[in-house]
């Protein structure tokens, strides 16, 4: 642990306290430790990033990023997101999880474990996202990098680690089971629109937000569905979670109004004049 973690053990009580119910087969996990400075550090300087790169890069050529580099990034992160998609199904299977309501479990088990630590690797992922807006920035693609951009990949890594620090089970499964479908058809799209030749002829981008709000409904109905039927599952790591869907939901909804419904009504009225 951090000087500065060890600090707010000794001078706030509530977190001392809830460090005492922390999972503690995550203890010692790399970036988890039981410890938020390392997280929080990553997060601010991602956002340092954010909001000194584009000025950085004001009176800057952009840079060249081949379409080899670019394409071997995406195509990484769609077979990571496929691993944990098979690794959760698997451990999920042979768990024999109740889909509606699963309780916490806090065990040793090889399945158990494996579902665990898929879920590590989907909180590890996250870090790893934050190169999106790094070539994003590089590449001078500034009107990308929207709240709903930054504010999606900051906050993630921040709430998985919460959940790989105190909840790292049960019911916890679902949003990355899904999160990582929609991930493996999120990043072939940008891997295949990386080759400029096929660039114009992918005709699926507005799909992709649509399966996101879908994803996130299911994940919101899944949340509630364990609250209404009282699931041994914690109950504010179950709010936190539906909180987060609601959040989504709402940007996501906004993001697909304007970028599609908005801009298509605009190019029909400028058609009709």
């Amino acid at each position: 642990m951090t000087w500065l973690n060890d600090l707010l053990i000794e001078h706030i009580p509530i977190y001392k306290y809830a460090l005492k119910h922390a999972d503690p087969r995550t203890k010692d996990w790399f970036l988890v430790w039981h410890d938020p400075i390392p997280t929080i550090t990553l997060t601010l300087i991602y956002l340092a990033i954010v909001l000194y790169g584009p000025r950085y890069m004001k009176y800057r050529e952009a840079f060249h990023i081949s379409t080899t580099v670019l394409f071997t990034y995406n195509m990484a992160l769609v077979l990571l997101s496929a691993y944990i998609v098979e690794e959760i199904f698997v451990g999920v299977y042979r768990c024999r999880y109740n889909l509606i309501c699963q309780r916490m479990n806090i065990s040793y088990d090889k399945n158990e474990m494996k579902i665990t630590k898929i879920l590590w690797f989907y909180y590890f992922s996250k870090a790893i996202e934050f190169l999106d807006t790094i070539f994003m920035i590089a590449r001078k693609r500034f009107t990308q990098i929207t709240f709903l951009h930054v504010f999606h990949h900051s906050s993630m890594l921040l709430l998985w680690w919460v959940v790989l620090t105190w909840v790292p089970s049960g019911q916890a499964w679902a949003g990355p089971f899904l999160n990582s479908i929609v991930h493996v058809i999120m990043y072939s799209y940008y891997a295949l629109s990386a080759i400029p030749s096929l660039r114009d002829k992918l005709w699926w981008k507005r799909y992709i937000t649509q399966f996101q709000l879908i994803q996130f409904v299911i994940v919101l109905l899944h949340t509630l569905g364990g609250i209404i039927y009282g699931c041994d599952y914690p109950l504010w790591g179950q709010l936190m979670l539906g909180g987060y869907m609601i959040t989504m939901l709402f940007l996501f909804r906004n993001f697909y109004v304007h970028a599609y419904v908005t801009k298509k009504n605009d190019t029909k009225r400028a058609k009709q004049n």
